[in-house]
């Protein structure tokens, strides 16, 4: 099975050949800037060789702190914001979504990852601690420095109920941190605790940091291949490296500018699989964060289909002609349900008998891009060809490097964050941090 292949059929009406011959000498200097290591920001460029040059023996260490943790317990509390969880969050889902009722199966133990520390919710973190119960839990705790506001917060209230249910000693055995190599609070604390501890490497930003222990701890806790993770990476790697026409990846960076330069400042992320709703929450962060500086970028949005269509599809088809969806669509389901026909027909649904749901699915996929294109709303296909650990590390590669390489062409420094800072400031002034 080919890997992930991008689809810009849709694309033909809004964008013309000669606009594409264009801009690719623009793709072609961005990437430049990329590989050679030459353009802003490229003290963070650590995850772009990071599938094939990562520390084999962190790695190791990795997936046997995770034997360790599913051995040890049967929840694995991940406390972390941003970039410190939505890449664990978004593998976890499209490779073991969460079953919509709160059973598993009928299974006596089940191995559950549930993250903390992701926003200020009295009732959020009461609820897990109540959750929990008499249940064995370990926490890895994910922060660079150890001072963010959320996760310090969490990382308190799930420490000292640790320390209450296994004693000091025992919750330092518990204990995963995830931090700077050298400095910083947590790791100063986890150096004086003994926690067992991972790297943050310094060259690799929050929003690119899926592929290092920042997510790969809780994925291999989960039970999820990480090597596979890491070799769909490395083919990514591999594959985005070549020329513009057989390079989906420049193709990805080069339409969306078009896109905007025509007015389409607004993408839509679009899935119809509940499994990727997080790849989207994770998308929105590596885009926004990207490129959203110095009063440029596109602004990163997402919706669920068919659910959405029920509730945006009005704005969608015939609001503010600022759009275009970019959908991600799994070319072979992993399980699947054919229709039967009944005796009194009543829902009108018998013409349906003997096909499949992914097959309703797909065709509600193709005939809502037929009706948005018509509508002025270009749209772009990404084709995954399985909801796998393989492919998703492709994917997760594909959107990173285009992400660089369209923040370049914009002509911003796609890997500092300026803006984050203005809130946090208001924040602690409010609360009387001296």
């Amino acid at each position: 099975m080919s890997g992930i292949q991008l689809d810009t059929t849709a694309t033909g009406q809004f964008i013309a050949e000669h606009e594409i011959a264009a801009i690719e000498p623009q793709v072609a200097a961005a990437a430049k800037l990329l590989e050679t290591r030459s353009g802003p920001g490229n003290a963070f460029l650590g995850w772009l060789d990071l599938p094939v040059k990562y520390d084999r023996s962190e790695f190791k260490r990795i997936k046997t702190a995770a034997k360790r943790i599913r051995k040890q317990s049967e929840v694995l509390i991940v406390i972390g914001i941003g970039g410190s969880y939505l890449g664990a969050k978004a593998a976890l889902e499209f490779c073991q979504p969460t079953p919509p009722l709160p059973f598993r199966g009928g299974r006596k133990k089940h191995f559950d990852v549930v993250f903390a520390g992701t926003n200020l919710s009295a009732a959020y973190h009461t609820h897990i601690l109540e959750a929990i119960g008499d249940r064995d839990f370990s926490v890895n705790v994910i922060s660079k420095s150890g001072t963010t506001t959320e996760p310090a917060i969490a990382f308190r209230l799930f420490r000292q109920k640790l320390e209450e249910k296994y004693g000091r000693q025992g919750a330092r055995e518990r204990i995963y941190a995830t931090t700077d190599r050298t400095r910083g609070a947590l790791k100063t604390l986890a150096t004086q605790e003994g926690y067992d501890t991972f790297v943050v490497p310094d060259d690799v930003g929050g929003r690119f940091s899926v592929l290092t222990a920042v997510g790969l701890l809780p994925l291999a806790a989960a039970g999820i291949d990480i090597d596979a993770l890491m070799r769909g990476a490395a083919d990514g790697r591999k594959q985005y490296k070549g020329g513009f026409s057989e390079n989906d990846c420049h193709r990805y960076a080069a339409l969306r500018n078009l896109l905007l330069r025509k007015g389409k400042n607004i993408e839509l992320l679009v899935n119809y699989e509940p499994r990727c709703h997080y790849i989207a929450e994770w998308w929105k962060q590596l885009y926004g964060e990207s490129e959203g500086k110095d009063g440029k970028g596109i602004f990163p949005a997402s919706v669920d289909f068919t659910s959405d269509l029920h509730s945006m599809g009005q704005y969608i088809q015939d609001g503010q002609r600022t759009l275009f969806e970019t959908v991600l669509e799994i070319e072979q389901p992993d399980t699947d349900i054919s229709l039967t026909d009944t005796a009194d027909d009543l829902d009108g649904l018998n013409y349906l008998a003997g096909k499949t749901l992914d097959h309703i699915n797909k065709k509600a996929a193709e005939g809502t891009r037929m009706a948005h294109v018509d509508g002025g709303v270009p749209n772009m296909v990404v084709r995954i060809p399985e909801a796998t650990p393989y492919f998703l590390g492709q994917l997760f590669y594909f959107f990173e490097k285009a992400c660089a390489i369209s923040g370049y062409m914009l002509g911003v420094n796609p890997f500092d964050q300026p803006g984050v800072e203005a809130y946090k400031k208001n924040m602690f002034r409010l609360l009387g941090k001296k």
